[in-house]
């Protein structure tokens, strides 16, 4: 790692916040669903609302039809298994540093999990016990799957189960836990090759808020990275878009353990802030920016973004994450949290200021949250990780 003699750089609070309206097109300005998830690396997709919120709030220009547009008709941005063992909508530029710096990383401990459950669990019809006759099987099941998503083009997991006898085989119970249900392997098999990189999460079976959808192959579009020089590109968008960053904070992003960590941050070329790293060359004071009113989603990448957060949180932050660290809806101003926000089953948006700004902060919130509901189309959101202050809205 060269950090260029330890520079001891001051960035303030204001230099961070104002980092984070302008980088993470806090004012709306984002032009594309690829250009509001390239600014934060990518968006969370574990909700798929989020992706929908979380674009319309960075790019005020677009709707949910254009959203669904370069997410499904032009395959601008791909949701994958990423960082933090987590589902994330990337650009396609992306897809390929995240399937190598992160993605193989999970497929791999998924495959290794399946293997043992398959040859340790009782199945039906009963499947090998040994390692590598399971594995062998695994991989048969792979390709005839692959096959039938080819055939099929857009196809659901009941779909591709009924066309592949395989992927109805079934795990067995073997204890008397009332979790503990026959199931069969369609779903593992499906998220695993998702995670490998040969299948893609499509269209939603039902509303954009859905969270069951379809799966369409595949073809991988460039020549995979190698996985070290994937971790350190990873790690160089990150701080290009979250910087300052400390390493407790990158560790937290990526989900690595610190040695892997530390390896992927010797490769960069980075200076040393009274706040954590940044690139060598992005040093340079950030301009003065007029405060912002956003309303970000639950799970939104932003506020997802760092471990230590006391810089932009509210001293009452209990309310805005959930005992796991998700958090909920949050509205910003001036790159710092305010408040939070939610949607009622009526449609109507809901906010609650938990920090004083005065009347311009207020009257903007207000306004936000006004222009924000009609883009929604009346749909009801439910975060699938609600938190006090959402769920208190969202139920008033």
């Amino acid at each position: 790692m060269n950090t260029h003699g330890d520079l001891g750089l001051e960035l303030a609070v204001e230099q961070r916040r104002a980092r984070v309206v302008r980088r993470h097109r806090l004012d709306g300005s984002a032009t594309s669903v690829a250009e509001a998830a390239g600014c934060v690396v990518a968006l969370h997709a574990t909700d798929p609302a989020t992706v929908y919120l979380s674009t319309l709030v960075r790019a005020h220009a677009l709707t949910l039809a254009d959203v669904e547009r370069e997410l499904y008709d032009e395959r601008a941005v791909v949701r994958l298994m990423g960082m933090r063992r987590t589902l994330f909508a990337a650009p396609t530029a992306t897809v390929p540093v995240v399937q190598a710096a992160a993605a193989s990383g999970v497929a791999r401990a998924m495959r290794r999990t399946l293997v043992k459950q398959l040859g340790t669990l009782p199945t039906e019809p009963a499947l090998p016990t040994d390692p590598a006759e399971v594995e062998v099987w695994l991989d048969e099941t792979i390709a005839l799957t692959e096959a039938a998503a080819a055939r099929l083009g857009q196809a659901s997991g009941a779909q591709l189960g009924a066309a592949e006898p395989r992927l109805r085989t079934a795990i067995l119970p073997s204890t008397d836990k009332s979790y503990d249900v026959r199931r069969t392997v369609t779903s593992s098999v499906l998220t695993l090759m998702a995670t490998e990189g040969r299948l893609v999460r499509s269209r939603p079976l039902g509303s954009w808020t859905s969270r069951q959808h379809t799966w369409e192959p595949l073809a991988p579009e460039s020549e995979p990275w190698d996985e070290a020089a994937a971790r350190a590109e990873l790690v160089r968008r990150y701080l290009a878009a979250f910087g300052p960053a400390t390493e407790t904070d990158v560790v937290w992003w990526t989900g690595w353990a610190k040695g892997v960590t530390r390896a992927a941050l010797a490769r960069l070329d980075l200076a040393e802030t009274s706040a954590g790293w940044v690139l060598a060359d992005d040093t340079a004071p950030e301009p003065d920016v007029d405060p912002a009113a956003a309303l970000l989603p639950a799970l939104d990448p932003t506020p997802m973004g760092w471990k230590e957060r006391d810089w932009f949180l509210p001293a009452d932050r209990t309310a805005l994450y959930d005992a796991y660290g998700n958090v909920g809806p949050t509205i910003w101003w001036g790159g710092e949290v305010v408040g939070g926000w939610a949607v009622r089953a009526d449609g109507r948006v809901v906010t609650e200021l938990l920090a004083d700004r005065g009347r311009a902060c207020a009257d903007a919130v207000a306004t936000a949250a006004a222009a924000l509901e009609p883009r929604l189309e009346g749909a009801r959101i439910t975060p699938s990780f609600p938190t006090p202050l959402e769920r208190r809205l969202r139920t008033a």
